[in-house]
């Protein structure tokens, strides 16, 4: 019993010790509303300090300076269990994946690094229906200011397929663990074709949504939800003047499969008329799905055909059409895998280039 006053000393120190370690390591917080970082992608800031992330393929962008650097955050971990997947990219290299571990979460950047100048990407690669995570900053020697963003902008409207679901065996194979423990937004075909043209990417997509009906007993459909940062739930306003994109993509239908083609053709007019009003200057590009077989194919084609048709014919020239060469299934449930996103992401590159001449 005498050992205990010496033993409690002995943890109180250490504990001192580590602490004071922590506070003398040369590195110093930065809040999330600091003017250095850089947001994009559909983010709600009713609490600049906690940014609220939804949507697949939202990343933050800032400049560090020093080998070493911490990013705090906190996951929504829904249900007790969802916790969601972030892609980091240091400096433009190679991209790692990292899953967040609960609700309070200190990620640290490899170690290695040079002494010097890097910019850090972090991209939410998960759904919206995974829950949410709240950007809290980052611990750096000194943030710097960003270089000069990109003019270009691109988003893209669309399924599980635009953001990333199902592709990304590399850790976990299909039908192992979570169902999304294989989203991978940051590598999906919209951030991918974004970076091909060097332009900012922001994927307005939710698993399972559809133009007239969306799957898996889901409540919503993209005319609904077009115009909100929480898709799943349909709330929270988005301000469109925030991004305007110079192109607008859209992939809707896989979830619908073939339906009457007055109405689906009709509710997809409204919905381009819609989104022109938000987008007067951009070129909307309606796309067949990449996942579409042999019967639903040749029916999105038809459907697209007309309503590009349409919409050219009534005075808006900025609404194109453009049919995938191939089906592309082989990830999990039938969804493109990583190899595919990079074969069908450089058939858009080449199809925008030609419609903006880029």
């Amino acid at each position: 019993m005498k050992r205990l006053p010496c033993l409690f000393l002995i943890i109180l120190s250490n504990t001192f010790l580590s602490f004071a370690s922590h506070k003398n390591d040369g590195l110093k917080f930065f809040k999330a509303d600091d003017r250095k970082i850089r947001y994009v992608g559909r983010v709600d800031f009713s609490d600049r300090l906690k940014p609220r992330i939804w949507a697949p393929g939202v990343y933050i962008k800032a400049k560090f300076k020093g080998p070493y650097c911490e990013i705090i955050l906190n996951d929504e971990n829904a249900g007790g269990h969802n916790l969601n997947y972030l892609e980091i990219v240091i400096d433009g290299d190679k991209p790692y994946r990292v899953q967040t571990t609960g609700k309070e979460n200190v990620i640290k950047v490899p170690g290695g690094l040079s002494d010097t100048e890097h910019t850090i990407l972090i991209c939410k690669d998960t759904e919206s229906n995974i829950g949410y995570i709240d950007f809290i900053g980052l611990r750096c020697e000194q943030l710097l200011p960003l270089p000069t963003p990109p003019k270009r902008k691109i988003e893209y409207f669309g399924d599980s397929i635009t953001s990333g679901t199902g592709m990304d065996q590399s850790v976990i194979a299909c039908d192992k663990g979570q169902w999304y423990d294989q989203h991978n937004a940051y590598m999906s075909y919209g951030a991918r074709t974004s970076r091909n043209l060097n332009a900012d990417w922001q994927l307005s997509a939710l698993a399972g949504v559809g133009l007239l009906h969306s799957c898996c007993n889901m409540k919503v459909v993209l005319p609904q939800i077009y115009d909100k940062v929480f898709l799943a739930a349909d709330s929270v306003s988005w301000g469109f003047k925030n991004y305007q994109p110079d192109v607008v993509t859209i992939c809707i239908g896989q979830n619908d499969g073939p339906q009457d083609s007055t109405l689906f053709c009709s509710t997809y007019v409204k919905l381009i008329t819609s989104m022109r009003q938000h987008y007067p200057k951009a070129d909307i590009i309606c796309l067949t799905s990449p996942m579409a077989d042999n019967t639903l194919l040749p029916v999105l084609k038809r459907y697209l055909i007309g309503i590009t048709a349409y919409m050219n014919a009534n005075g808006d020239k900025k609404i194109h059409k453009y049919f995938f060469s191939k089906q592309y299934h082989n990830g999990c449930g039938g969804h493109p895998d990583l190899d595919e996103h990079k074969l069908i992401a450089d058939e858009l590159t080449a199809y925008i280039k030609e419609v903006k001449g880029w």
